[in-house]
């Protein structure tokens, strides 16, 4: 795997904080010109109201269920929004949005960075279905299926990785068969979070054994009520089952089912990768945003670990981390409301959130101490002790979900900062030929 150059390190962080000031001096302006500072001033009244009566926060949400619970809170606060004209702002209203500008937007964020977020199981079905269905699907599926995803009334999943496809994702085995109307699907899919509770999924699919293996992929979407459906669920270490094995048997869709173009798929799939990785690395808000330094500090001064010098200079190694993250995503959300479908740079916020995980995870049992170390989950999130065992449990995952480590390290060497890529055996060779997962030649 690749190592990455002090020296390419510093120089790009030197241009990274010039860009950002040069952004910060320019964005609010462009922002600025859709609205009026009259108008900004209402609109963020009006957000700032909803916020103060409805996000209350998350308290009494059990999580040893699934996700159901939670899922099923996030789903009530969207429809909330929904009557209070504030769901999917910038989509269009004959799509179920709101069709207001990115200037709404930014506001929106902002405000909703002061409170607690009351949506974060719909990351998936908002942050990554919802604009690949905007930018790959037909305007007669948009019209159908955009509005109740923005309402929370239907939950979406992502289906990409495999048991033999995981970081190589493009080596999937999940097939795909034209049967005159319909798509014939069948195969396995893994670790898809929240399928158990999803009414809908995105997937891809080989369609074209004889293209190499980037090459003969199309992408789908897919009922997942079905009967030819089989969700079975993965027990966490945390106690949790938010992640599932999904099997489909001969499952038939309409041939409209299919998003994009035919064989198109990895370049879609590219897309909503990236999408996933803004919507991981960025977040749900704007703005400058600490939580995790935030309420270590305050977990510090509540049993006087705080005065030890040493805890001090780790925890500020972490919110200066937070704070960096927070002007990347910064950058990141500029890119997508100037009209930039999101790129590679996404790959360093999702880097940077998996970094902050991994010192979160060293530092949290030397500040709160040894309440976190023997511990019986209650299922309760709002309990002091299980919060902190849970978050150093799941901490791992933020380096595996979404791509690796690794994965974002390559992306971001090859296509940030040029550097050349590594060497593929399997360029322009049938997939079909390949020796992958279950597949030999």
């Amino acid at each position: 795997m690749r190592r990455w150059p002090g020296r390419y390190l510093r120089e790009e962080a030197i241009d990274c904080n010039s860009s950002i000031q040069n952004w910060g001096n320019t964005m609010s302006a462009t922002d600025q010109a859709t609205l009026s500072d009259t108008e900004a001033e209402e609109f963020r009244a009006r957000c700032r109201a909803f916020l103060e009566q409805n996000a209350t926060g998350m308290a009494g949400v059990k999580s040893g269920d699934g996700g159901v619970a939670a899922v099923e809170a996030a789903q009530l606060f969207q429809k909330k929004l929904v009557d209070a004209g504030l769901a999917g702002l910038t989509f269009p209203t004959e799509f179920g949005g709101a069709g207001l500008s990115p200037a709404h937007e930014r506001i929106w964020r902002e405000e909703y960075g002061s409170f607690p977020d009351m949506t974060s199981q719909l990351i998936i079905s908002h942050g990554m279905c919802l604009p690949v269905l905007n930018d790959f699907a037909s305007p007669e599926l948009k019209q159908k299926y955009m509005p109740s995803n923005i309402s929370g009334e239907s939950v979406w999943c992502q289906m990409f990785s495999e048991p033999g496809a995981g970081s190589d994702v493009a080596s999937l085995q999940t097939k795909a068969e034209r049967d005159g109307d319909e798509w014939i699907i069948n195969g396995q899919k893994v670790w898809t979070t929240l399928a158990h509770v999803c009414d809908y999924g995105v997937l891809i699919a080989r369609t074209d054994p004889d293209q190499p293996k980037h090459a003969g992929i199309s992408m789908f979407m897919v009922d997942m009520r079905d009967p030819a459906v089989e969700i079975r669920s993965i027990h966490q270490i945390d106690g949790g089952r938010h992640f599932n094995e999904v099997f489909f048997t001969d499952l038939r869709i309409p041939a409209e089912w299919m998003l994009g173009d035919y064989n198109e798929g990895w370049r879609q799939a590219t897309a909503m990768l990236m999408y996933e990785r803004v919507a991981i690395g960025a977040g749900s808000t704007s703005g400058i945003t600490t939580p995790h330094s935030d309420r270590l500090i305050k977990a510090a001064k509540a049993n006087g670990s705080i005065d030890d010098p040493v805890l001090r200079q780790e925890m500020m190694r972490v919110y200066s981390a937070e704070f960096a993250k927070s002007l990347v995503s910064m950058r990141t959300r500029a890119g997508m409301k100037a009209g930039r479908a999101p790129g590679p740079g996404g790959s360093i916020g999702k880097l940077f959130g998996a970094k902050i995980m991994g010192q979160m995870r060293e530092l949290v049992p030397a500040v709160v101490g040894s309440p976190v170390m023997g511990w019986e989950a209650s299922g309760d999130d709002d309990k002091v002790d299980d919060y902190w065992t849970k978050m150093i449990l799941t901490s791992f995952q933020a380096s595996i979900a979404g791509g690796t480590d690794e994965i974002q390290k390559n992306i971001i060497g090859d296509r940030v900062l040029g550097l050349p890529r590594e060497p593929s055996v399997d360029k322009g060779v049938p997939f079909k030929e390949l020796t992958v997962g279950t597949q030999k030649s």
